[in-house]
């Protein structure tokens, strides 16, 4: 899927290429795509030092907060949930266990931890599948929860929109909070649908009635403040919150007696070696993104797409973001790409880049989730699993652009 996408760059910012020169007479066009190519790689290597720096730092201290037993913590609150929304699951089962630490993990931006456990749970709910080719409903509703991509603290926006040179990092924190928890609900409101899952259950209200009210709650107090009030909150509780989160790692792994220091630098030996396998994907997307956007085959589709907006008498500003929503369900490292290459265009804190940037901290790479999580098992029908989660990307989407207009417009 990934090679046909990238190839399909390339080919496609061929094809208008030729076209600019047959047809247009714009013989310099081939100029400007051999000029991108050498620009996106000098800029790979710009990001990938402010991502040297980012990932020891955080994954220093999220080893710290797995050594202190906060994502077990976290995993045993969750417990209780989980075992009503898949009641085939019997009650102990070791299934439920490795789902909630899996989503405790996404939830603290532990994507390195998350993967593998996530991938332990899907081989243990398996074990109770009675038909070994198709997903069974605890399945759907875990692979569609953990491809809504609900995660309390996008670290990895923060640094994109630093390494871009942001004021302020962390000023999408809260529009991101606010998409990420639409695009979770109607992935899990889509499933229980499907299911008929018993969402009034005490137990299982006893967890969403109170995160519905506070929610809610808190949209409303967020209603009654100015564009100007709202990006200073987001601001003040991106950077509270990250901080806070630090402190709190430091403080638990101290009370457990961790020996902090060397805690810290055991996971930053791990996000080194994380961030330096990235530079290769980073390349390889963000020269053929150049590719694209220099051939004008990339703003040819947005202008297709602004005029049909623009004759339903809607804004246009968000259009220039789409790019990196459709590419997201296909692939994590394109729709980085083309989150970079919309803050190089347009401006770092431009509308554009800070819908895209709040469009990929609330949506999901859905098809890449499917084919590493079913393929794990050898799952073959995925049955509802692709729509309702297709649905919770999309949710994502017009919940990002929705609320960037209502932020920074």
């Amino acid at each position: 899927m990934l090679n046909g996408l990238w190839l399909g760059f390339f080919i496609t910012a061929t094809i208008a290429a030729l076209s600019a020169w047959l047809v247009g007479g714009d013989s310099a066009v081939f100029a400007r795509m051999v000029e991108s190519l050498f620009a996106m790689a000098k800029l790979s290597v710009e990001v990938m030092i402010l991502l040297f720096g980012t990932m020891t730092l955080w994954l220093g201290f999220l080893r710290i907060a797995e050594k202190a037993g906060l994502v077990d913590a976290l995993g045993r609150a969750l417990g209780p949930l989980f075992a009503r929304l898949m009641p085939e699951v019997p009650r102990g089962h070791p299934a439920l266990g490795f789902i909630t630490l899996n989503f405790a993990a996404n939830g603290l931006g532990l994507d390195n931890a998350a993967t593998p456990i996530g991938l332990k749970a899907m081989k243990a709910l398996q074990e109770l599948n009675p038909s070994r080719d198709t997903a069974s409903n605890a399945q759907i509703l875990f692979l569609v929860l953990n491809a809504s991509s609900l995660t309390l603290l996008p670290v990895s926006i923060f640094m994109y929109r630093a390494q871009q040179g942001a004021d302020d990092p962390t000023l999408v924190f809260l529009p991101i909070l606010l998409a990420t928890s639409a695009s979770t609900l109607a992935g899990l409101l889509s499933v229980a649908l499907v299911q008929r899952l018993r969402l009034w259950d005490p137990v299982v209200l006893a967890y969403l009635v109170p995160g519905a009210l506070l929610l809610g709650g808190f949209m409303a107090i967020l209603a009654t403040l100015s564009a100007t009030a709202l990006a200073t909150l987001s601001s003040l509780l991106g950077n509270l919150t990250l901080f806070g989160l630090i402190v709190l790692f430091l403080i638990a792994g101290a009370l457990k007696r961790v020996k902090v220091y060397e805690c810290f630098i055991e996971g930053a030996k791990e996000g080194f070696d994380v961030a330096k396998s990235l530079l290769p994907y980073l390349v390889a997307m963000l020269c053929a993104v150049g590719v694209l956007r220099a051939s004008g085959a990339l703003e040819f589709a947005l202008d297709g797409i602004r005029h049909a907006v623009a004759w339903a008498g809607w804004d246009t500003r968000f259009v220039e973001a789409l790019p990196t929503a459709l590419v997201k369900p296909f692939s994590g490292s394109a729709a980085r790409a083309m989150l970079i290459e919309t803050m190089q265009t347009h401006g770092v804190d431009s509308f554009p880049a800070l819908v895209a940037a709040t469009i990929q901290g609330s949506t999901e790479t859905t098809f890449y989730v499917l084919a590493v999580y079913f393929g794990a098992v050898g799952i073959q029908r995925a049955r509802h699993a692709v729509g309702c989660a297709l649905l919770a990307d999309l949710a994502g989407v017009l919940a990002a652009i929705g609320v960037c207009y209502w932020f920074f417009a």
